[in-house]
């Protein structure tokens, strides 16, 4: 049970605050707590209960009762969930301020965070709530962390952003002066936020003349030496035949990014639950098949590598429950980027994402292009896993191989990806040694174009789980791949 205080609900008079919008809004003022006079904010969570209350002293220092970490911004039980237009201040009696001089009848609520750092992270968690709004106007104070906290919100909350400007520190000025109609105006006038975007090209010149830098290793030595590394805002994506082993490489890679780079990582796997990826991440860092049962591991095992993990960069995991909607996944990695500093996604796979569209090949020029965009936006990296079409002749899971042209979606994937990778292994083949042996394609290189063409080779350590660099099983020709000669065929389909 929370312990919260009561008080009574009277009008603020040096706010000019009355008792019908203190009543509104659930304020009240107790003048005996801890042997002085406060005031008391309500804080409830999004089923209406009160959950915390802010405790506001007379020296402007204030306490908490309750967890506010549960409740939505101050105000919001006042009001539906959805509507045009939504007023948003830094403080509760600039709140209470604004829905007064508006007749208590327009939805106007506070942040419970104060301006600062963590208005990002904060504006993070109640996106949701916020995207209920055509319209978010942020009418915070008119000072250098007011104007600063405005615009980091502005950039989370996106086009629905509106930022007000006033002639006065803040909105309860403004009524204690009489300027009650100028504060109004100031919402309706209140500007949409656009973030800078154009730069004089001498503003570039440290970055331009600055030496280009090796981007996170991959946790194979030759891919870093293909790629120089894995850079922030580029796409990478991966094809593969069934069962060829694309998720087996993510997991590798998720744990090298966390535990090598010690970075936070998103990972979407959108037809594999979350245990079964947390597992296998695990097994990768203690070189265990935690997802087989009886293959040699112990409980000290597992426990020793969970403890890693979470001692290491985070892994957070996206429980679609089934729902694989773009629009869905790109709110959580814009979420799990501002409160968790996630720069680093792992899609598996793009093409969950369209399938139930009726157009599946539009859905995929629609999400690659949105994708490349929040690349750039936030800045971030996602390397994503693409399903294949089916091929003419020797099939993917035959080690016919992998071209730009398989890949679903190709022509928006081949056009955003910075790089396109492909997976090759005969798993019918007759020599056990090519039937653990994986060709490593870069079929794109739009960084430097020089590995466009190149290939490697994994091989695939049972009693480890591990991918590991190796050689060329055998001499093999073009036709053991599907082809009849090396000359590559016309692209049919998709020109880039």
């Amino acid at each position: 049970m929370v312990d919260l205080i009561s008080g009574e609900t009277r009008g603020l008079r040096a706010r000019k605050i009355t008792d019908a919008t203190c009543k509104h809004f659930g304020y009240q003022c107790s003048d005996n707590f801890k042997g002085k006079p406060v005031q008391i904010a309500p804080y409830f969570d999004a089923d209406g209960q009160l959950v915390a209350q802010k405790i506001r002293f007379p020296d402007k220092t204030f306490m908490v009762t309750g967890d506010i970490s549960d409740a939505l911004p101050f105000g919001s039980q006042c009001w539906p969930k959805t509507g045009k237009k939504i007023v948003v201040t830094e403080g509760e009696v600039d709140a209470l301020t604004m829905s007064q001089v508006q007749g208590n009848k327009w939805p106007v609520v506070s942040i419970g965070c104060g301006a600062g750092p963590q208005i990002r992270k904060y504006f993070a968690k109640h996106k949701e709530y916020f995207n209920g709004f055509d319209e978010v106007v942020l009418m915070f104070d008119m000072d250098e962390p007011g104007r600063t906290a405005s615009k980091v919100a502005a950039e989370v909350l996106g086009a629905r952003a509106r930022i007000a400007e006033l002639p006065l520190k803040d909105a309860n000025e403004m009524l204690k002066e009489g300027r009650t109609e100028e504060l109004v105006n100031a919402m309706w006038r209140a500007k949409e936020y656009r973030p800078e975007g154009i730069v004089d090209m001498a503003d570039l010149k440290d970055a331009v003349m600055a030496r280009p830098a090796h981007g996170l290793s991959w946790p194979f030595e030759k891919l870093t030496e293909m790629t120089f590394g894995i850079r922030l805002g580029e796409l990478y994506a991966l094809g593969a035949g069934t069962g060829i082993g694309k998720t087996d490489f993510f997991a590798q890679c998720i744990q090298h990014m966390a535990v090598e780079h010690k970075v936070p990582v998103g990972v979407f796997s959108l037809e594999q639950a979350t245990t079964e990826t947390a597992t296998r991440i695990a097994g990768k860092l203690a070189k265990k098949t935690f997802h087989i049962p009886d293959s040699g591991w112990t409980t000290e095992d597992f426990d020793t590598a969970w403890a890693t993990l979470m001692e290491s960069g985070k892994v957070f995991l996206y429980d679609s429950f089934g729902n694989n909607d773009w629009e869905i996944v790109k709110e959580k990695m814009e979420y799990l980027h501002h409160a968790h500093g996630v720069q680093y996604f792992f899609l598996d796979h793009l093409t969950a994402l369209a399938a139930w569209q009726d157009d599946e090949r539009k859905a995929l020029e629609v999400i690659m292009s949105e994708m490349a965009m929040l690349s750039k936006k936030l800045p971030c990296t996602i390397l994503f896993i693409s399903h294949l079409a089916t091929p003419e002749g020797r099939s993917h899971e035959e080690g016919g191989r992998v071209t730009i042209r398989h890949f679903k979606g190709s022509r928006s994937i081949g056009y955003w990806s910075h790089y396109m990778f492909a997976l090759e292994r005969d798993q019918q083949a007759a020599t056990e040694a090519t039937r653990q042996t994986t060709v490593f394609r870069v079929l794109k290189d739009r960084y430097t174009g020089r590995s466009t063409g190149e290939l490697f080779y994994i091989g695939y350590d049972y009693d480890t789980g591990m991918l590991y660099e190796t050689g060329a099983p055998s001499q093999s020709s073009a036709k053991d791949h599907g082809f009849e000669d090396e000359t590559p065929g016309p692209v049919r389909e998709e020109v880039f």
